[in-house]
């Protein structure tokens, strides 16, 4: 009998392991694939809390809306997607540290209603941590709604500590009786590139007003990772197009959020930073609300968003993403960004005082 040589038998011990892993890739992929999914359009959803009142014309009310950065955006964190290092939060202390500030934060602001995004209900990256139920508790007196933005797959990058899996989403809250409220998903790409998108959606949720009419308050996260600016585009006609045919009907209709637009058109212009290298924040389209009974509300006192290849400072890149859109109806009283040095996320707060008219 021939004895085998080592290099020989070397060989197939590689080869096997190399097998194995092309099988696992595989098993991952056919996962990722058979796990993605997307909630149906018109999904009805709860509203919780006790508030009875109606909402009233010819008041100054204040909306404030907040990109939470699911918690991890400290001033020293970045985000691997974008570039940066970390894919998890830094630890579930200093997390729970900075839940606690931003709920702090918000309280202080006595808003009439508050739209936030990015909260994290049970994901790998925030430790399992329940952000919905901590700034529900926060925010106490209040009606609220929570639509889920996207559930993902388990991401096994970056290898050193995977991504995981992400129930993530959008909060509504009102002092005021919110009756009835709706996700609506957006359009997406039918690429591989749906897979870092994931789902995306807006939610409805409408107040009755003393006159008779409705408050329909739009809260809404826009996507940020596409190959182009189609989708995004495709997604904000979509949201005019509701808005508009709720004003038709007599309506008042406010919408606020994450665009993940230049809404500004170009923010270097007001804050001195060159964006030239960043080319995934587009302005709106000219012309995108020719016609519509809509106009958008954004501040320039100070961004709204700050890039997130790298821990903040002063001379990084910053821009307006976060802004609000009101129907022709509604009167804008002041619009501003409240400047926290991006203490708690990558995205500062912004602030709309409006009524509606009688």
């Amino acid at each position: 009998m021939k004895k085998r040589s080592p290099l020989r038998k070397t060989l197939k011990i590689l080869l096997c392991v190399l097998l194995a892993l092309v099988a696992a890739a595989g098993a991952y992929i056919a996962y990722v694939f058979i796990d993605y999914h997307r909630l149906p359009d018109n999904q009805a959803l709860t509203a919780e809390g006790s508030q009875t009142e109606p909402a009233r014309a010819a008041t100054a009310y204040t909306l404030v809306s907040f990109n939470t950065g699911f918690g991890a955006y400290e001033p020293d964190y970045s985000f691997f997607m974008d570039g940066g290092k970390y894919s998890w939060a830094f630890s579930l202390d200093r997390l729970l540290k900075n839940m606690e500030n931003i709920g702090q934060f918000l309280r202080e602001q006595n808003a009439d209603f508050y739209f936030l995004q990015e909260v994290d209900e049970n994901a790998t990256r925030t430790y399992h941590l329940n952000e919905r139920a901590l700034l529900s508790d926060a925010l106490t007196g209040y009606d609220r709604v929570w639509a889920e933005n996207w559930d993902s797959p388990f991401l096994f990058y970056p290898f050193t500590q995977p991504h995981g899996k992400t129930l993530c989403g959008i909060m509504t809250f009102s002092r005021f009786d919110i009756v009835n409220a709706l996700r609506r998903s957006l359009p997406i790409e039918n690429t591989v590139m749906k897979l870092v998108d994931l789902d995306r959606c807006y939610s409805v949720s409408r107040v009755p007003v003393e006159n008779g009419r409705e408050l329909v308050l739009y809260n809404v996260h826009l996507s940020a990772y596409t190959s182009d600016g189609t989708i995004a585009n495709d997604q904000l006609k979509m949201l005019l197009a509701d808005m508009a045919a709720e004003y038709e009907k007599g309506n008042y209709t406010v919408c606020g959020g994450d665009f993940n637009k230049d809404l500004l058109g170009d923010s270097s212009q007001y804050f001195g930073i060159s964006g030239a290298d960043y080319t995934w924040a587009q302005p709106i389209p000219a012309g995108m609300f020719d016609g519509l009974p809509l106009t958008l509300a954004a501040a320039s006192n100070a961004a709204s968003c700050r890039v997130a290849e790298a821990p903040y400072n002063p001379q990084q890149f910053v821009l307006t993403l976060d802004g609000f859109i009101v129907s022709d109806n509604v009167t804008v009283i002041s619009k501003q960004t409240l400047d926290t040095g991006f203490a708690y996320s990558d995205h500062n707060p912004v602030q709309l005082r409006f009524l509606l008219d009688p």
